[in-house]
């Protein structure tokens, strides 16, 4: 009986399963993810982090929503919102900066620290998004957005508003290390640029202390991913913008 065929057969199942193998334990994309970004953007500086933490390599396109590059045929045909950032990759394409940071943990995450797969877990931390989109960075812009885009005068009732939403996070951390837990998260990656902006604004948060000792944990824990020359310097970005108006 001639077993040569038989072992050769067996040789290239071996070899496609350890192909397999690795191609999903590398779980990196096979080409290097477009960014549509502007580097003072808070959710822009959250992905590129975010992006750091995972070691994924992002394809940076400057899209300068001062001089309408958001607004293009091209651009609106991908995203018609025209918002950043957008991400494509390889012709997926996605918008809203808290959709791509879970996107790209459960695509490419070796674990699943940074988005936990527990339901209670993740339940935490979506919670923890939510109130970053629908309370905290919206109650920063009500204050902020008309003194930079529009050069109005800063608003008492409006930063009234976002000490409020300070203190419920204040008390959300309670017992916490980070937002959602004792690891760090997505959710804190999304919420530390509105506190990196703050702190460059010169918003005093110090009164909330569980808040003001988060910041500094994010900080350091974030340093290895780029804190000081994304998030960092896109905030003081935005202040010597602030400070012209």
């Amino acid at each position: 009986m001639n077993l040569l065929p038989i072992l050769i057969t067996l040789l290239v199942i071996d070899l496609e399963c350890n192909a397999a193998a690795r191609a999903k334990g590398s779980r990196m994309p096979t080409q290097p993810i477009k960014l549509y970004y502007l580097p003072p953007s808070p959710p822009c500086r959250s992905v590129m982090m975010t992006a750091r933490a995972l070691d994924i390599d992002l394809e940076l396109v400057l899209t300068n929503i001062m001089q309408g590059e958001h607004k293009t045929p091209e651009y609106l045909k991908m995203n018609p919102q025209h918002t950043i950032p957008t991400m494509d990759d390889s012709g997926f394409i996605l918008w809203e900066s808290r959709a791509i940071l879970t996107y790209l943990v459960n695509a490419y995450g070796r674990t699943d620290s940074l988005y936990p797969k527990n339901p209670r877990q993740r339940a935490l931390v979506d919670q923890r998004l939510n109130f970053d989109l629908g309370t905290l960075y919206k109650r920063y812009m009500d204050l902020y957005a008309p003194m930079l885009f529009h050069g109005q005068g800063y608003n008492d009732e409006a930063a009234e508003k976002l000490n409020e939403a300070l203190g419920w996070l204040n008390s959300m951390l309670e017992g916490r290390v980070f937002v959602a837990g004792d690891t760090l998260t997505i959710a804190d990656i999304s919420i530390v640029v509105v506190f990196s902006n703050l702190e460059a604004f010169g918003f005093d948060f110090s009164a909330h202390e569980n808040v003001a000792k988060w910041f500094e944990r994010t900080k350091k824990s974030l340093e290895p991913y780029g804190y000081e020359e994304i998030d960092q310097a896109g905030a003081r970005m935005l202040a010597s913008f602030l400070k012209k108006e």
